[in-house]
């Protein structure tokens, strides 16, 4: 069996249904983990290696050991394929695990700070069980999912997931910073990857005018840009005024 637990990944990760399986293992035999991005090492356990097999699509440090000695693979793809692959059967999925926002009174709850190719997932998966999160923000935009859609659910409030990677920067990822961020005209639409080295090109942007957001993600670097009145979105084509990203990851101020 093959569990597409595609937000075990982000600030949408269902932490309390990833502990729940972890807790009964026992149960299980070299179950398929799909994540998008593991945050955290549930499933890398070395005790649990003969329940559960992590197959990530991004390999993130919590994973990377392990694809290192064979007890976890890697499928490299961009971000933006990562549908295409569900939709297509070429990664077929029973189990898709998400957490969502409670739902409203018409019965649809949001994917919050995790959408990316969860949508795409919910279109392919067999069945799907939810964490209903009060924390986890309404989101506006394709996030939504009707609760009469959801196999199962379990309520379970818990913050999310959050990365600072204010923390981790280095003095050459600033200089690396600084450099691109000279690069970079008034006006320009960017996208951003993860990592410290965007947040430092990020915070080096502050004296730039009009910049614009459509990208994969967003982290607190875009939301100081849009707090400062650097980020408009003017001169954006697609979606004018608007920053649009496929998910969030960051601290809970940028969450809140």
């Amino acid at each position: 069996m093959c569990i597409s637990n595609l937000v075990y990944s982000c600030g949408g990760t269902p932490q309390y249904l990833n502990r729940l399986l972890a807790k009964h293992a026992n149960e299980f035999r070299r179950v398929e983990i799909m994540s998008i991005l593991p945050l955290d090492n549930t499933f890398t356990d070395p005790k649990l290696k003969d329940s559960f097999f992590v197959n990530s699509l991004f390999a993130s440090a919590f994973v990377r050991p392990c694809i290192a000695n064979g007890t976890a693979s890697y499928i490299p793809a961009f971000l933006s394929e990562m549908p295409r692959l569900f939709d297509q059967n070429i990664l077929p999925l029973d189990v898709v695990l998400i957490q969502v926002s409670p739902p409203d009174k018409h019965g649809y709850c949001s994917l919050g700070v995790s959408v990316e190719a969860t949508r795409a997932a919910l279109r392919n998966g067999k069945k799907i069980f939810a964490q209903i999160n009060r924390n986890m923000p309404r989101v506006h935009g394709d996030t939504f999912v009707h609760i009469n859609k959801i196999d199962a659910y379990v309520e379970h409030d818990e913050p999310l997931i959050e990365v600072d990677y204010s923390k981790e920067i280095s003095d050459a990822e600033r200089t690396i910073g600084k450099r691109v961020a000279e690069l970079i005209d008034n006006g320009s639409t960017l996208q951003l990857g993860i990592g410290t080295i965007p947040d430092c090109v990020l915070k080096s942007l502050e004296d730039h005018k009009d910049l614009s957001i459509a990208s994969e993600m967003i982290s607190d670097g875009v939301m100081t840009l849009m707090e400062k009145g650097v980020v408009t979105n003017r001169y954006k084509k697609f979606h004018p005024g608007i920053t649009t990203c496929t998910f969030i990851l960051g601290t809970k101020k940028l969450y809140d």
